[in-house]
């Protein structure tokens, strides 16, 4: 028979450690994680899926943990356990993933398997490189991908606002450094779509939100919310 996925089960397998929104809803991440969850069918060599590196291993060992090179291999991740059930929903079938959020810095992961205690490459995956310094072959995974823009602080030491949307629209940015007057600062169309704003800011913490004509609304690449002293919702910004 067809084997069908008991979807919130999945989700709640995989030990989600995003937080939902202020308001109770999903987050941005939490729907892209449940959307990759819930697309896994068979075990496989790992592949990227927009910012995020998908690692699947049969279910046959009692614990399967992986480390990455990004982290020192100081944590050993668990993998969870999707089980898949038939029509008449008995277990038909399991498998063990593991899906990591990459840092936007990572174009390049070098991992290692833990099962059962014992260190191992990936079995399902031929792409390994070799470590002198540590004696060790490592799995390897090619991480480079696009990285779409969002407002953070570049080397120019400016903060640069980013918005997408619709071409042609009229977008401004204020917030706590403009003492909330949205009239101050236009974004620029830097390409169809795509408006930006580079501002010095000094280090500290900013609320801040984008607006077109009186409506104001939270940047959407940036996950960190707050609310105004009107109760409004806001995005919030910490500038190093």
């Amino acid at each position: 028979m067809k084997r069908v996925l008991i979807f919130l089960a999945a989700f709640l397998l995989a030990g989600m450690a995003f937080a939902a929104d202020a308001g109770g809803h999903l987050t941005d991440d939490q729907l892209d994680y449940a959307e990759i969850v819930n697309s896994i069918d068979s075990v496989g060599a790992p592949y990227i899926k927009g910012d995020y590196v998908v690692f699947t291993a049969e279910h046959n060992a009692r614990h399967i943990g992986i480390a990455f090179d990004f982290e020192e291999y100081k944590t050993i991740h668990s993998f969870q356990i999707k089980k898949f059930m038939d029509m008449e929903y008995k277990e038909s079938g399991s498998l063990c993933f593991f899906i990591s959020k990459l840092p936007k810095s990572v174009l390049s992961v070098n991992y290692r398997l833990v099962i059962d205690g014992l260190w191992t490459v990936d079995p399902y995956n031929p792409d390994t490189v070799y470590n002198r310094e540590a004696n060790l072959t490592l799995s390897h995974v090619d991480a480079s991908r696009y990285i779409p823009p969002v407002t953070e602080k570049h080397d120019d030491g400016l903060v640069h606002f980013v918005y997408r949307g619709k071409s042609g629209e009229q977008v401004r940015v204020g917030g706590s450094f403009t003492n909330w007057d949205s009239w101050i600062y236009k974004m620029t169309e830097v390409s169809p779509g795509l408006y930006e704003f580079a501002l010095p800011l000094p280090p500290g913490k900013y609320e801040y939100a984008f607006y077109t004509g009186i409506t104001s609304f939270p940047d959407k690449g940036n996950p960190e919310r707050c609310y105004t002293e009107e109760g409004k919702m806001a995005s919030l910004l910490i500038v190093n």
